[in-house]
């Protein structure tokens, strides 16, 4: 099942990306997600790709002019071993500072010969993570507050970050299309968050060394069918944030570095016109009080993905509703991480 799941997937997105890659948008899309890093600025881009003709995950580092360290292909010349598997981003992250130490040596040492982000299928940072993205409900109060008015309940906001997850068969790559089956929902709404990458496992993290447990930061889109969790097949909130392909992620991980991840600019467009503008400074739960909740009795795991929240302007709180259909575009754009693009695909 899992094999003939993931064919499925790749299969969709294989022709499908090729084309999206193609046209003008995707253009944009590439001219967006240009790396910009400022002198002395030590942040790593990292990104899961493959290389035409295949499907095997290899790990990359993006860089400024459009090029990409393929850290598979330097290993090999390198003939020494590294401490990561060039081919698992898993293992990269699992290998913390020496890791990120034997990227960095890649990339000093690595040769002029470099293929183009152009050329390569993009794959999710994580293409397979190992256990469920964990996600946060209600992170930003106008959020909450369209939500409570489109269901027209009176709902205390929570003291507590309230937790959910998606089924690993979420995840999706950036540039990928989403599933449509009109036999399973019609109502794709789009949630655009920042995405945080653990780095360090841990347990009982307190909120004061929560960040030492952080690898680095992607955009991800919380993309819900909202039918299927309210209502339609018994009404499945698990399901109706898990249906295969509803989590597009990327288009790589920015390791955190400088980022300010507090202050960053959040944009959810959907065939251009935007739908969702805020920033992460207004996220009510931050980063590390995030971390320390839910590590409580709970084991984060290096490569663990934590969704922090959606901002207002989701498709069901409007009036009237709006949901995508066949042919939409969603973009999903963070200030100093990248822009994702993923059309909705019939099935």
């Amino acid at each position: 099942m899992e094999r003939s799941r993931r064919g499925f997937m790749i299969s969709l997105a294989g022709a499908a990306s090729a084309s999206l890659l193609a046209n003008t948008e995707s253009a944009r899309a590439q001219t967006a997600n240009t790396v910009q890093v400022a002198e002395g600025d030590d942040r790593l881009h990292l990104m899961s790709f493959a290389l035409t003709g295949t499907v095997a995950p290899r790990i990359g580092v993006a860089l400024p002019d459009g090029s990409l360290i393929d850290l598979a292909a330097e290993a090999a010349h390198r003939g020494s071993p590294v401490s990561f598997d060039p081919g698992d981003m898993i293992s990269l992250v699992a290998a913390e500072e020496k890791g990120l130490a034997d990227v960095r040596e890649l990339v000093r040492n690595a040769s002029a010969n470099r293929p183009q982000l152009s050329e390569i299928r993009h794959l999710a940072p994580i293409p397979n993570p190992r256990r469920n993205v964990y996600a946060v409900g209600w992170n930003y109060l106008e959020h909450f507050a369209e939500g409570q008015a489109a269901r027209q309940t009176d709902v205390k906001y929570p003291e507590h970050p309230v937790f959910f997850t998606k089924g690993t068969h979420c995840v999706n790559g950036p540039y990928d299309p989403i599933p449509f089956d009109p036999n399973v929902s019609t109502m794709i709404d789009w949630e655009g968050e920042l995405a945080v990458i653990i780095g360090k496992r841990g347990r009982n993290i307190p909120e004061e060394n929560a960040l030492d447990h952080v690898f680095g930061f992607s955009v991800i889109n919380d993309t819900t069918a909202r039918d299927v969790q309210n209502t339609r097949h018994g009404g499945q909130w698990f399901k109706g944030k898990s249906l295969d392909g509803h989590g597009p992620m990327g288009p790589w991980i920015v390791t955190k570095g400088s980022l300010d991840f507090n202050n960053l600019h959040l944009v959810t467009r959907v065939n251009g016109v935007v739908k969702q503008d805020a920033n992460t400074s207004q996220m009510y739960f931050k980063v590390p009080r995030i971390i320390a909740e839910l590590s409580l009795g709970l084991t984060l795991e290096a490569g663990d993905i934590i969704a922090t929240g959606t901002p207002p302007g989701v498709g069901f709180a409007r009036k009237p509703p709006e949901f995508m259909k066949p042919g939409d575009v969603m973009e999903t754009e963070i200030t100093g991480i990248g822009l994702i693009r993923n059309e909705i695909r019939s099935v």
